[in-house]
């Protein structure tokens, strides 16, 4: 099941693409209904959640919280992904396009570190295939 939370009220978000989005990422890499969760947040949210599981004291862009296990419910429990969206509205403004496609990228990139993909080990060649598969 995929559970799309927005807990900031200063840009609109949408949800339905969102659940779209994560739904074909998981069927891209042929997960059967993971249990994922995907939070739009402020950015005294994300402080607080990078300071305290990241050990740095400032907002970030997205943060990733992998689980990848299988419950005793039988589910597989793949993660949470958090997002800031003041902090994704600054980058997209720097950057020239949109904050839909620059939450959207956001989101690629954390669904990318859920499923064990990181900085040091190909998640950049990983999201260009993602990217043309999923924002074309």
């Amino acid at each position: 099941m995929i559970t799309i939370l927005n807990r900031q009220r200063k840009h609109p978000v949408r949800i339905r693409a969102f659940e779209r989005l994560l739904g074909d990422l998981a069927r891209t890499y042929r997960l059967a209904d993971p249990e994922v969760s995907l939070a739009f947040v402020g950015e005294r949210a994300i402080r607080t959640l990078n300071r305290k599981f990241m050990k740095k004291d400032k907002p970030t862009d997205v943060l990733s919280f992998p689980l990848g296990e299988k419950g005793p419910d039988g589910k597989y429990y793949l993660g949470d992904i958090v997002i800031a969206v003041p902090v994704a509205a600054r980058q997209a403004r720097e950057k020239g396009h949109g904050l839909d496609r620059e939450l959207r990228l956001l989101a690629i990139h954390g669904f990318l570190h859920l499923l064990g993909y990181d900085h040091f080990a190909g998640i950049e060649k990983e999201e260009r295939k993602a990217h043309r598969r999923h924002l074309a």
